[in-house]
Formats: structure tokens, sequence, C-alpha cells
């Protein structure tokens, strides 16, 4: 029998697969993914130009019990930005970055993306 958060962690990499793939067409350059640090996780971390960025991403089958990118609290938020000052301190990065939402919807391949770029601040 398959474990459930096996089958979620399967699911969730295809899902970020194919929201780096995405985000690529767009013109960005994926830097690394699935990056875990003390207190967190930074599902994609990318270049547009020179700008690093660090992309949640979100998915849900549906929005019935509420869209994406709702899900993306202050706490998550603060959790990004914190995992985003340890990439950054880690690597000594000193160029200009930003905080995006990819919000995924539906099962591939009927996949609807909506892209929040600069969705908060780390202040």
């Amino acid at each position: 029998m398959v474990n459930n958060a096996q089958t979620a962690r399967k699911r969730g990499a295809v899902i970020e697969q194919l929201a780096a793939q995405w985000l690529q067409q767009k013109g960005l350059s994926l830097v690394t993914q699935n990056h875990h640090v003390k207190g967190g996780e930074l599902d994609l971390v990318m270049r547009d130009g020179e700008t690093l960025v660090f992309v949640e991403v979100k998915h849900r089958v549906t929005t019935r019990y509420g869209h994406p990118l709702e899900t993306v609290t202050p706490t998550k938020r603060q959790r990004l930005v914190r995992a985003a000052a340890l990439y950054i301190g880690k690597h000594g990065l000193t160029s200009p970055c930003r905080f995006d939402i990819l919000a995924i919807t539906g099962t591939p391949p009927d996949l609807d993306f909506q892209w929040e770029k600069a969705a908060f601040d780390a202040y």
C-alpha cells in the first residue's frame, strides 16, 4: 500500500516541475528547486534577469475550498523570507530579489497558472 504522504510528495514534485517549466517559458531561468533550509523550504529559486526570484508554488485541484493564493498566510510569508535570507547569506548573494507566488489549479495536463509577481515584501 502506498503511503498518502509519499503520494502527495510525488504529486507536489510533478506540479513544481511543471511550474518551473512554465516559468522558464516565461523567460525565467531555474537556479534550484526544493531547497531546504532550517525552518523552511524554497520551492523554486529562479532568475529574472539580474533579480533573484523566490517562487512559492501552490496547487489545488479546484477552488471549491479557496484559491491557492489564499494559502500563503503571513506566517508562511515570514518562513519564506527567513529561508530566502538564509539562502542569500549562504551563497553570499547581493542581487535584488523578490517573492512571487505561482498558484496552480486543475490536474495535469489541464492546469491554470496564476503568477503573482512581487506578491509580498520581505519587510
